[in-house]
């Protein structure tokens, strides 16, 4: 039995910034298919996998995420670091590009605040500089290749945010295996404010990039 296929609608010339939505709109339908039995299966693969790449085991402090219902779940990552006595800092998503973080407080603090936003902590936001404090980065993507390029929601969120990260601190990135992609084959769209990821994650296992 065949696996997901991989979404690449991409033909001819076509803009970068086209070309995401083009991508992106195909990735989410597929993401939308995923059973939830498989999902919750694939959280599970995550939360093992994360925990043996060497820079988060060694973490005491980890930027992540709380993942959206059709994304490559996090529940189980999250409630493992936070067992481990990890500092877990998640996103809060301000008005338009506003940039911050708080302190992972528990799956019952997780509240959705708006459609379609993440689930967000409730307790006090630190600052967009807060990220600075993490030891690695797990970030969520759509989409990476094997060049680093990460495919992100849109709007630059995470591009900006890790600005403020400390040098040499490591990102990576978390999706669904058919959401790999080979850059010699198929290239993802890149634009020169987009920021590389270090490494890929998946429910499979996980890699160094390039």
């Amino acid at each position: 039995m065949s696996g997901p296929v991989q979404p690449y609608p991409l033909h001819g010339s076509i803009e970068a910034e086209d070309a995401k939505e083009i991508l992106r709109k195909a990735i989410r339908t597929n993401r939308q298919a995923r059973s939830e039995r498989l999902r919750k299966e694939a959280a599970a693969a995550i939360a093992d996998v994360v925990e043996t790449i060497p820079e988060v085991a060694a973490a005491t402090c980890v930027a992540t995420y709380a993942a959206r219902p059709a994304e490559p779940g996090t529940t189980e990552m999250l409630e493992r670091l936070s067992a481990r006595g990890v500092r877990v800092l998640l996103p809060v998503l301000g008005a338009g590009l506003q940039r911050d973080w708080a302190v992972y407080d528990g799956p019952a603090d997780l509240q959705v605040r708006a459609p379609g936003r993440p689930p967000e902590p409730g307790t006090p936001p630190l600052g967009a500089e807060a990220i600075a404090q993490a030891d690695v980065v797990v970030a969520p993507a759509l989409a990476v290749d094997s060049r680093g390029v990460r495919l992100g929601q849109g709007g630059g969120w995470y591009d900006r945010a890790l600005e403020h990260l400390r040098p040499g601190t490591k990102v990576v990135a978390v999706v669904f295996p058919e959401e790999v992609y080979d850059a010699s084959d198929r290239p993802l769209p890149v634009e020169s404010h987009d920021k590389t990821v270090d490494a890929v994650a998946t429910p499979l296992g996980w890699r160094w990039l390039p």
